[in-house]
Formats: structure tokens, sequence, C-alpha cells
């Protein structure tokens, strides 16, 4: 079971190396980066190249790490007693299973995305400590134990929003995602725009190069609003020549697809306005 990259999904080497290496060693791996970067493609198309299901748990700044095991609706069963119910001699009813169970419980071997870890409270991590070490958990309400009936490859993303626990990282295979250079960035390109002109992507990514390196830019744009900025400059049938800029605006083309903030659409006006001085 080896990971290559897909037709759709250029991996570099050394992703592909940590990939297979969580694998083999059954250690969940954790993949950091900046946003836009392909981290929670990566868990799909991990799948797909595998020929396995992908469960997505998708954390949000109010999830628990109790609702991936399970969560019990004690509500909704004192509703059912009071209305005599039968339903309420089995607590069975009123187990929800979380997205951990359903890749324990799955007869075979599956990828689980933890999606932005970092969203969630900081005990978030710590409380999934023992599931994901041991893969089993017990039911209090049923006295049962859950236990991985296939260990699934589970691919944890963050954004480095937060500091995540040592005790959690010590059971982690990490590996950050950098950002692409120009050659891989054309290689991305490339699957997504297959008839791009050349000339024209030349063009497009050294004029996005440079807005990144600018200095004092709030939020750096990242590859998949490259990818976005592309599309629009192929449907506006746009020429290299066109993508010029000059001291008078040095704002690219259509740059409400790479700069997301007002300072640093200033910071270009501010930039433009001192050349013209």
């Amino acid at each position: 079971m080896k990971f290559t990259g897909t037709q759709d999904y250029v991996a570099t080497e050394d992703l592909t190396v940590a990939v297979n290496a969580a694998v083999l060693l059954e250690r969940p791996l954790l993949i950091k980066g900046e946003p836009g970067t392909g981290k929670t493609e990566l868990a799909k198309q991990v799948a797909s190249a595998l020929g396995l299901e992908l469960i997505e748990w998708n954390i949000k700044s109010t999830t628990k790490a109790q609702q991936g095991l399970y969560e019990y609706d004690a509500v909704s069963r004192l509703r059912d007693s009071q209305l005599g119910d039968e339903r309420v001699r089995d607590v069975g009813n009123y187990i929800r299973k979380g997205k951990l169970w359903t890749a324990f419980e799955a007869d075979k071997k599956v990828v689980l995305l933890i999606d932005e870890i970092d969203k969630a409270d900081i005990e978030f991590p710590n409380d999934l400590l023992q599931e994901l070490d041991k893969m089993a958990f017990h039911v209090y309400e049923t006295g049962e134990t859950v236990a991985a009936k296939n260990r699934p490859v589970v691919i944890i993303t963050s954004n480095n929003e937060k500091e995540l626990p040592d005790a959690f990282l010590r059971r982690c295979f990490f590996h950050y995602i950098s950002f692409p250079d120009q050659d891989t960035m054309r290689q991305i390109v490339k699957v997504h725009y297959p008839d791009i002109k050349e000339q024209l992507l030349t063009t497009a990514l050294t004029q996005f190069y440079e807005i990144r390196e600018q200095q004092g830019l709030k939020k750096k744009p990242s590859t998949s609003e490259v990818l976005d900025w592309l599309k629009l400059l192929l449907a506006e049938d746009l020429t290299p020549e066109d993508l010029k800029r000059d001291a008078g605006n040095l704002l690219p083309k259509l740059h409400g697809a790479l700069l997301k903030n007002e300072q640093d659409v200033q910071l270009f006006e501010r930039l433009a306005f001192m050349s013209r001085r």
C-alpha cells in the first residue's frame, strides 16, 4: 500500500515519503502548512490512490472530542419514556455514532480525515490521545468496547492557529507542506489547466510570486487562490500583455482573487503612489 500521488494531485517526494511512513508505522499523519496548500485535498487523494473510503471529520471551534466517538441523547430518551415509547428499553437507540466509531467499525481499512484540529479547544487533542493510540474506546451507557476492525489511515490537518500538546505530537508522524516553488506550482497548474499557454503561465506565476514576496503583506495568496486567479484570466482570455503593471497601478488584474483584505490592496496603492512621486 504505497502512495505516489495521483493524476489530480502533485505530491512532492518528501510528502509521499511522509504519507507512506505514517501508513507503515500506523501513526496519525499530522499535516501542517499555509491555508490553501492542499492539506485537506491530500487526504482525499490518498484515499483515492489507495482505493479506500474517506471519512471526514471537519472540526469547528465548538467541536468536542466526545462527538467523534459518540453522543448519548438523554433528552430524547426522557421524552420517549414520558410518552411510553418501547424504544427506551434499549439505550442503544439513543446513541449517535461519531466519525471515529464509523471508521473503527468499517469492514475494510478507511482513511479518516480530522480536518483543522487547531480550530478546537486546546484540550481537544489530549482528549483523543488514548482513542487514537489504542484504536478503541468504551461506551459507558451500553458497557461495550468499540475497537477498530482495521486500523484506519488517520490524516490530521492544522493551520497552526494553536500549538498542539507535546503528548499528542509524540503520537503523530509530522509533515509540513512547504509552499510550492515555481516549478512545482507550474506542475500543479498544468494538472488543472493543461491547455494554458506557456507565456501566460510564466507571466502570471512571475507576478504571483512577486506579490507573495512583497514586504508588509498581511495575507499571502495561496495555491488555491492562484488557481482561481488563473481560471479568471483564462475566462477573460487575457494575454501576457494584459497582465503588465506600471508605476501608476501596481495592483494585478482581477486582484480580488489574490488580495483578500483592504490593507493589502491599500499597500499596493501606496507603493504605486510612492513610485509616481
